[in-house]
């Protein structure tokens, strides 16, 4: 047992004796610290400003990307990037969000955003959007929103988009990553149409099209 006492106490010595001349080089001591691994504190990269001889034309600060889209430009209100409708489904300068979808509503939109919406959405909100999908079905997520609910007809156009980008706690996940922003459109225009399919009246139906109705 003594021999035990006495291996702790030579090592409680030795770490004392390596921090005490090692352990505040750089700090309390001029000398520098001792490095055993420092290619975390001393990288590789390039200084702004200065030449380089990396690149063809020997500057280390580089053009922007052809094609590149400022975020942020003059104060949030006047980005021209997060400053529009379109890009965050409020009204410029506001909080509000915008009533209708701020992109023309075609044929083509509707067709992909049946697409889009058949991919990322179906899954949960089933294919009329009443919530019924595969993951509630085998319990995987056994609440889902009901997209021909009341309070999600309700909701302004630029909610959904708000929606479909950033998630709604406590179940679904944003998909600004995974779906572009005239998708996320596409799919706000094909969930208004779900909606319509199922409420709208006789009366709103082309007179010539009230003969193909069960």
């Amino acid at each position: 047992m003594r021999y035990f006492f006495a291996f702790i106490l030579g090592f409680i010595l030795l770490s004392l004796t390596v921090f005490g001349i090692a352990g505040r080089r750089g700090t309390d001591f001029r000398k520098p610290p001792l490095e055993i691994f420092n290619d975390m504190v001393r990288q590789a990269k390039l200084r702004p400003q200065v030449p380089n001889s990396f690149f063809a034309d020997g500057r280390s600060s580089q053009p922007h990307v052809p094609g590149t889209v400022a975020q942020r430009v003059g104060g949030m209100n006047n980005d021209t990037w997060q400053g529009t409708a379109k890009n965050t489904g409020l009204t410029p300068g506001t909080t509000n969000f915008v009533a209708t979808i701020p992109v023309p509503v075609t044929t083509a939109v509707l067709a992909r955003g049946r697409e889009r919406y058949n991919i990322s959405c179906l899954p949960c909100h089933g294919a009329v959007g009443d919530g019924n999908g595969i993951t509630k079905k085998i319990g995987a997520m056994p609440v889902v929103a009901n997209l021909l609910d009341k309070n999600a007809i309700v909701i302004p156009d630029g909610q959904i988009f708000q929606i479909i980008s950033n998630g709604k706690a406590p179940n679904m996940q944003g998909y600004a990553s995974n779906i572009a922003i005239e998708d996320r459109w596409a799919i706000v225009a094909y969930v208004r149409s779900l909606q319509r399919a199922r409420f709208a009246t006789l009366e709103e139906v082309p007179a010539a099209d009230r003969a193909n109705l069960k």
